[in-house]
This record gives C-alpha cells, sequence and structure tokens, in this order.
C-alpha cells in the first residue's frame, strides 16, 4: 500500500466552491477508512501515520474554508477530528522517536544504553497501541463518525446549517475565483506570523509551522485546477523541514520524561541525552538557514495568480 495519497482530490475549474469543499472532504475521508486496518499493528507505522494526515487534511479543509462553511456546521466535525488525532498522537510520536531517532540516529550514535532505551521505547508503544490506539478503531464514537460524516460531505449538509447571505454566495461562487481569495488569504497568514519571528521563540515558530502546513495543504487541495502549483510546494520543503525538526526535538524531550521519569540507569540516561543532542545540533543547523529557506518562500511565485 503506497504512504502517500495516490493523488490530490480531483477538484475541477467547473465546480463550485462548496462542491470542491464536499470533494476535498469526501476524498481524504477514504483515504483515512483505507488505513484503519493497518494502523492496528505498528509492523506497519504508516497505519496511523497516515489516518493522522487524513485527519489534518480535513481538520484543515474545515478551517480554511471557514469563511463560507457556517461554524455551527463544520464544529462538531472539527471537534470529533481534533479527538481521533489526539487518540493516535502518543503512538505516532513513539513510531518516530524509534524509526528516526533510535534506529536511525542509532547507526552512527555509538554508545551504550542504546538498547535498553529502545526497549523501553517499544515496550511503551505497545502499550499505547493497546490502550489508545486499537480501542479507539474498535468504538462507537469512531464508528459513528464513520457512519455519518459521509452522509454529512454527501448531502452538503453546511448549505443549509445557517448560512449567511455572504457565506451561501461564497458556497455558489466558482472554485477558481474562490480558491485564489483562499490562497492569498493563507499566504498572508503565513507572512504575518513568519515576518519578523523571534527565531528562539518555540510557540511563534510552531505557530508558523501550523501557519504553513496549512498553506501546504490548501495548495495541494487546489492542485488539479492550478498549472505549476507543484513548483510553489517545492519552494516550501525547506522552512517546513526545519520546523518539522524543531518539532521533533519539543517531542523528544516529552518522550523521553515520559519513558522513564525515575530511571536511574546512566547508561540509558547517556543515551537518551545524546539523542537530544543530536536531534537539537541538526535542528541548529537548519535554523541557521531559516532566512534563506524564509526567502525562497516570499519569493516564489504565486501560480494561483495566472488563470489555469
Amino acid at each position: 500500500m503506497s504512504s502517500k495519497p495516490k493523488s490530490s482530490p480531483p477538484v475541477h475549474a467547473d465546480q463550485t466552491a462548496s462542491q470542491a469543499f464536499a470533494c476535498i472532504l469526501r476524498h481524504n475521508f477514504d483515504y483515512l477508512l483505507t488505513w484503519q486496518d493497518p494502523a492496528r499493528d505498528w509492523e506497519n507505522i504508516e497505519g496511523v501515520h497516515q489516518l493522522r494526515v487524513a485527519v489534518r487534511r480535513m481538520r484543515s479543509a474545515l478551517n480554511l474554508f471557514r469563511d463560507a462553511v457556517p461554524r455551527e456546521a463544520s464544529d462538531p466535525w472539527n471537534k470529533e477530528l481534533r479527538w481521533i488525532g489526539g487518540q493516535l498522537g502518543l503512538a505516532r510520536d513513539l513510531d518516530v522517536f524509534i524509526s528516526e531517532g533510535l534506529i536511525t540516529v542509532g547507526k552512527v550514535l555509538i554508545l551504550p544504553g542504546q538498547a535498553e532505551l529502545r526497549t523501553l521505547a517499544e515496550t511503551r508503544r505497545a502499550q499505547v497501541y493497546e490502550q489508545q490506539v486499537r480501542p479507539l478503531l474498535d468504538s462507537e464514537r469512531w464508528q459513528r463518525f464513520c457512519d455519518e460524516f459521509p452522509t454529512w460531505i454527501e448531502r452538503r449538509a453546511w448549505e443549509k446549517s445557517g448560512a449567511t447571505k455572504k457565506q451561501t454566495k461564497r458556497l455558489a461562487s466558482g472554485v477558481c475565483a474562490y480558491s485564489r481569495r483562499l490562497l492569498d488569504k493563507q499566504e498572508r497568514r503565513v507572512l504575518t506570523v513568519g515576518t519578523g519571528v523571534e527565531r528562539e521563540d518555540q510557540n511563534e515558530l510552531h505557530q508558523l509551522r501550523i501557519e504553513c502546513k496549512k498553506l501546504r495543504y490548501a495548495a495541494e487541495f487546489f492542485r488539479p485546477i492550478v498549472n505549476n502549483m507543484d513548483e510553489f510546494i517545492h519552494h516550501m520543503k525547506g522552512i517546513q523541514d526545519l520546523l518539522g525538526v524543531m518539532n521533533d526535538v519539543s517531542v523528544t524531550r516529552q518522550l523521553l520524561a515520559d519513558l522513564f521519569p525515575a530511571n536511574d540507569d546512566d547508561d540509558v540516561l547517556l543515551y537518551a541525552g545524546a539523542i537530544l543532542g543530536w536531534r537539537t545540533c541538526e535542528y541548529c543547523h537548519l535554523l541557521g538557514k531559516f532566512d534563506d529557506y524564509w526567502e525562497e518562500l516570499v519569493s516564489a511565485k504565486h501560480p494561483w495568480w495566472k488563470k489555469s
């Protein structure tokens, strides 16, 4: 099974904004369903990862279309998606820590304590899959979401859920014009947050990471109707990689505290510190290139300004 969506949502230029919104949600909901069985077993760590990707994309769509879709219609689903993502979060963090921290870094970081720390992490991961991931997928709440959310999409119920005249007009507008306004608006949010961002302020950088991710998702949603969108997405890679490693370092600190709050094994503590130091060094190296990555994004051509 591919670890990436096979295609962008099948949005096309003849759709209204409302139809495109439904198309984006349905595409990612269907993708989510293809990964619910693999997610039960950490032998394929893509399962939980791709469930979370689908959840994030749907939450981003709900957020990005907020000026057209009434909150009273979308907020209950946003709440459910946030809950699903939250139940999967620790499992994914442990998967990444083991595969990218312990295994990848462990190939070059030759110190005692690696095997013991890996055992601790894998034992904790087994507990999390057993206590959080599988119960989620077996729960009535999950099944109710899987039954009711596609019906909400197919009926485009948001068109009848208290939409104002302005929202109704936006929903009925052509997707090409609407997508240009949406992409412009989200890019402005990225520029507002990122211009003059304090490099030592993790909260500011975290907010920039969120806004960049939304812009990336928006670009992918509308890729079928905008020529040369892949080139623009490519220009986002540097800044997103940097912010992603920053997030990994923060998560690693939390995981290490969770794995052995009272562990006094010197080798394990030494190796844990070395892992954290290695990832922090990687982040500091990328942070030195922040200006270059930021300039690349800011100066990138905006393909949605041209008619496709």
